[in-house]
């Protein structure tokens, strides 16, 4: 499994460019997860207060998960190390995992910034194989996606 850090600072378009690297990197046959931190302060959105899996963690489940339709959706009331995140990330078994954020973690870092104060910032960050610019982002992401799949392909 590869593994590819995007990161950069609020609204720098880490989960627009992450989405869009899921689209290209399924056109071109890779199963892909996705890791995210949530930077926003707090835990993330619950599902809708009516739902069974709110009612078993109000009722003091540590942990639910809910199966069918193949898909699972695991909700747990408990810190996880980084590693332990990337391990449930990667369960499905993807070719690639795209982790959103985690910049103080190791792993390849491709650093999104607005403007030269971000650089200079983020420029001390471990792993860093590429910068790019957001207003720069989508200009000619044909640049990027091909990027992209020469790295996936110089890690089979």
């Amino acid at each position: 499994m590869k593994t590819l850090h995007v990161v950069g600072f609020k609204n720098s378009g880490k989960t627009t460019l992450v989405s869009h690297w899921i689209t290209v990197l399924k056109h071109l046959g890779y199963e892909v997860a996705v890791l995210k931190h949530h930077g926003h302060g707090g835990a993330p959105e619950l599902p809708p207060a009516h739902t069974d899996t709110v009612q078993f963690l109000e009722f003091g489940a540590v942990s639910t998960l809910v199966a069918g339709g193949d898909m699972i959706q695991l909700i747990q009331n408990k810190e996880r190390s980084f590693e332990q995140l990337k391990a449930l990330a990667a369960s499905s078994e993807p070719d690639v995992l795209l982790i959103e954020g985690y910049k103080q973690e190791v792993g390849e870092k491709v650093v999104l910034i607005r403007n030269e104060e971000e650089r200079q910032e983020l420029e001390s960050l471990s792993g860093i194989i590429r910068t790019e610019k957001t207003a720069e982002l989508f200009e000619d992401i044909t640049r990027l996606d091909d990027w992209l799949q020469e790295w996936v392909e110089a890690r089979l």
